[in-house]
């Protein structure tokens, strides 16, 4: 996917995101290694550390490539959305299986969490451009067929 021209806001936003993802992913390493087990559904086959490893060795690259990646940032935009998506059911188990974890003590605050997850998508998508370029592909494509018949 072709890179669109960003403002200086998504500029900014991307590289907060990415920097999140990067304290996320030290989180996953070290200090909050348990709660992020504590997400992880039980039907995974893979033993929980395990999961929080591998996931936490993809946010660093992630939000690495968000701050440092800039001629490929709507392609590490849509990994990252991808990776959200992926990730997603992590919190969809938090919340079914009543678990405590990131000071989420309540169903209800499990639930609103859930809402979270589509902001960090468009946030991905959005702040690297890959949202307009994809719209703009979309658009193109649609030009294309409409041209062929």
């Amino acid at each position: 996917m072709k890179n669109t021209k960003t403002s200086l806001l998504q500029d900014i936003l991307r590289i907060i995101l990415g920097a999140l993802m990067v304290l996320a992913a030290i989180g996953h390493f070290t200090f909050q290694r348990e709660e992020f087990q504590a997400q992880v559904p039980n039907w995974l086959p893979l033993g929980k550390d395990l999961v929080v490893i591998l996931s936490g060795v993809a946010e660093l690259l992630l939000g690495l490539g968000m701050i440092f990646w800039t001629k490929q940032k709507s392609n590490v935009g849509i990994s990252l959305a991808t990776f959200y998506v992926l990730i997603f059911p992590g919190n969809i188990a938090q919340y079914i299986n009543g678990t405590d974890a990131f000071g989420l003590d309540t169903d209800q605050a499990r639930l609103i969490r859930l809402f979270f997850q589509p902001v960090l998508v468009l946030w991905a998508l959005w702040s690297t451009g890959a949202l307009k370029a994809i719209l703009e592909r979309n658009k193109e494509d649609n030009e294309t067929v409409s041209s062929e018949q």
